[in-house]
């Protein structure tokens, strides 16, 4: 079987540590890099978190240390929600055995494109300043990139979301504008999904926190993420969103997708998403996903992982 090659870029984060560990391990994938942005946590936790991972799983992948700041506008951090190391209710420790490379995360990425060209997916899971700035400085890769598939955008009127908030996006929409003009096929998993269409409940996280050492080490990291459901006041979830953004790319079947043109609010309600549905659509935008078969998916990935043994506290 041909792996499919990919770029992780992400920003750790509890919803991108469960996306990573379930990547690790899946055999369809040939993950050639990670790059980390500045996003839920600063780029020197996300980078420690992304090489903590490695160590914790024994994978040898090389990591990039990625954008500080947002290309204009002032970045935000998510430490209220990932906690203060991005990781929920786990510590991770201060060094790690592996670390990022000592190069220009940019040029990294640029070199790994042009290396593989028109088979390289990147998977961003956070703020789009990374791959923003590819695109701006290295415009010759945009025909070379096989496809970008992306978590953000909340172009739906939910309740309780102001102005249409989504975090990846507000936090660079100006970056976010580049890949959208930059012609490269591109998949959009809205932050609705993930929260809202299979956000794991309090019922779930409990199983699998007995499911094995790898569920338990999860279910730490989802303590302090539960966060109340917006659509249902009574219920507390967890956001699957880049394990969404991953099982759209592996798994396209499960989901419910329609191209669209897609644009993005630089100046005003900054980071707000307007997704236009048509038949020449530029963007391929996920409407729903079947949860059963999603849920289904989510297990056997961690079933996967039964083997693997570590003490977690």
């Amino acid at each position: 079987m041909k792996k499919q090659k990919i770029i992780i870029d992400t920003d750790p984060g509890v919803d991108d540590t469960t996306a990573l560990v379930f990547a690790f391990f899946n055999k369809k994938l040939d993950i050639k890099l990670i790059s980390t942005v500045s996003g839920n946590v600063g780029i020197t936790k996300a980078t420690r978190n992304a090489c903590h991972l490695l160590d914790l799983f024994n994978k040898d992948i090389p990591v990039v240390k990625g954008a500080t700041t947002a290309l204009k506008h002032k970045t935000q951090n998510a430490e209220y929600l990932h906690g203060p190391e991005g990781l929920g209710g786990y510590i991770p420790p201060k060094t790690t055995i592996h670390k990022p490379l000592g190069v220009d995360a940019i040029d990294k990425m640029y070199e790994v494109i042009t290396q593989n060209p028109n088979e390289i997916t990147i998977l961003v899971l956070g703020p789009q300043t990374n791959v923003g700035k590819l695109l701006k400085k290295y415009p010759d890769c945009a025909p070379l990139i096989k496809e970008i598939v992306f978590m953000g955008g909340s172009p739906y009127d939910e309740p309780g979301i102001p102005l249409h908030d989504s975090f990846n996006i507000k936090n660079d929409a100006d970056a976010f504008n580049i890949v959208l003009n930059s012609n490269v096929k591109l998949k959009m998993l809205p932050s609705n999904i993930g929260r809202y269409k299979v956000g794991l409940d309090e019922e779930t996280v409990q199983k699998i926190s007995k499911y094995s050492d790898v569920g338990k080490f999860l279910s730490i990291t989802y303590q302090g993420y539960l966060e109340p459901n917006m659509l249902r006041q009574d219920l507390k979830v967890v956001a699957t969103n880049d394990t969404s953004a991953l099982f759209c790319m592996l798994y396209p079947k499960i989901f419910e997708t329609e191209n669209a043109n897609v644009k993005v609010d630089t100046k005003n309600n900054v980071g707000r998403t307007y997704v236009d549905v048509c038949k020449d659509g530029k963007v391929e935008v996920v409407l729903n996903v079947n949860k059963q078969k999603f849920m289904k998916k989510f297990f056997e990935c961690l079933k996967q992982l039964n083997k693997i043994k570590f003490n977690i506290k």
